[in-house]
């Protein structure tokens, strides 16, 4: 499903190009449930960003369901990215002015989905979750854990292939955090969704099929 090919990340300064990613060779198949770990400034939410088409590489090739998308237009990039993944935020990224309901609908209005298909498609996410009582709220009348599952609502409503998840437990409480990696594993397994998380996390490293740790940019060793 994900190829990248000697991916480099670098900002340069005059002379000096300072790394952010350096040479990362990876392959992720589709229905694999993929854990990055490492230390702050070790990468991963660069690579993490790169492989969502939310920021580009500098050097080396990134095949998306074999598209090379180092070579694509902007516009191009944003088609796949709408209709395949999902990213799920440690900040839940919600937007505040919005309702629940809203924030669910948002993706969906820019796939330009019809009314009634998009009101069937929030039902069932809002009934998915148990969060129907909630829909006419706003963000800051939620708890951490109930902005996170909106946030997982909104990303899976398109039915991606794809979920992105940085960091997704690291602002709630262990229970909380427990509840969305359950989510997180039986989307997994029961829909075949590729699943690529960051975490500092062990125990919720552990979800995942396969583990690469980053240190200073460079891919170290996996563990299965």
């Amino acid at each position: 499903m994900i190829k990248l090919v000697d991916i480099e990340k670098y900002y340069s300064n005059k002379f000096i190009k300072t790394f952010v990613l350096r040479n990362i060779n990876l392959e992720i198949d589709e229905g694999e449930f993929l854990t990055i770990m490492g230390p702050s400034g070790a990468g991963k939410s660069t690579l993490l960003h790169i492989i969502g088409m939310l920021d580009d590489a500098s050097a080396g090739e990134y095949y998306f369901k074999d598209e090379p998308v180092h070579t694509m237009k902007e516009r191009d990039r944003t088609r796949l990215h709408q209709q395949h993944i999902g990213f799920i935020f440690q900040q839940y990224h919600l937007i505040d002015e919005l309702t629940v309901y809203e924030n669910l609908e948002t993706p969906l209005l820019y796939k330009k989905v019809k009314g009634s298909e998009r009101k069937s498609l929030v039902a069932e996410m809002l009934d998915r979750f148990n969060i129907v009582a909630k829909k006419d709220l706003f963000p800051n009348q939620l708890s951490g854990g109930q902005q996170q599952l909106v946030a997982i609502a909104r990303a899976l409503i398109i039915h991606p292939r794809l979920i992105l998840a940085d960091e997704p437990t690291g602002n709630l409480n262990s229970a909380q955090g427990f509840e969305i990696m359950e989510q997180l594993k039986k989307l997994n397994e029961e829909e075949g969704t590729t699943i690529i998380q960051v975490t500092h996390d062990e125990k919720k490293a552990e979800y995942g099929h396969r583990i690469i740790h980053l240190l200073d940019g460079w891919m170290q060793k996996e563990a299965a």
